[in-house]
């Protein structure tokens, strides 16, 4: 059984940064993050392959977000610079539990979520 614990989460401005981790028992293989904010449905923000050679974003996080992963110390980070308000939202850890050739951005694909931890961008 795989669990996933987020931390990392808080109050920041706009323009600011928060790097979020996940920290992650059992065995996992690609893990991405999700977000979902207030009476929205919950969106892909970007995944990251077993060994972390592969990566994927959705288009509004490009060149702002960096997702990446320490095996050793048993983490995923998604790295969040220049952050906006409208990036508003519970974000959530998640993992699948077999390896995949391909990265997913469907949230059914994944086995695995966590809590969620909030971030709020406000001046």
């Amino acid at each position: 059984q795989v669990q996933l614990v987020e931390s990392g989460g808080g109050l920041v401005q706009p323009g600011g940064s928060l790097r979020l981790s996940c920290g992650v028992s059992g065995r996992a293989y690609s893990c991405g993050w999700f977000r979902q904010a207030p009476g929205k449905e919950r969106e892909f923000v970007a995944a990251i392959s077993w060994k972390g050679g592969q990566t994927y974003y959705t288009d509004s996080v490009k060149g702002r977000f960096t997702i990446s992963r320490d095996s050793a110390k048993r983490q995923v980070y998604l790295q969040m610079n220049s952050l906006k308000p409208e990036d508003t939202a519970v974000y959530y850890c998640a993992a699948q539990n077999a390896m995949s050739v391909v990265l997913t951005d469907k949230g059914s694909e994944f086995d695995y979520w966590g809590q969620g931890t909030q971030v709020t961008v406000s001046s």
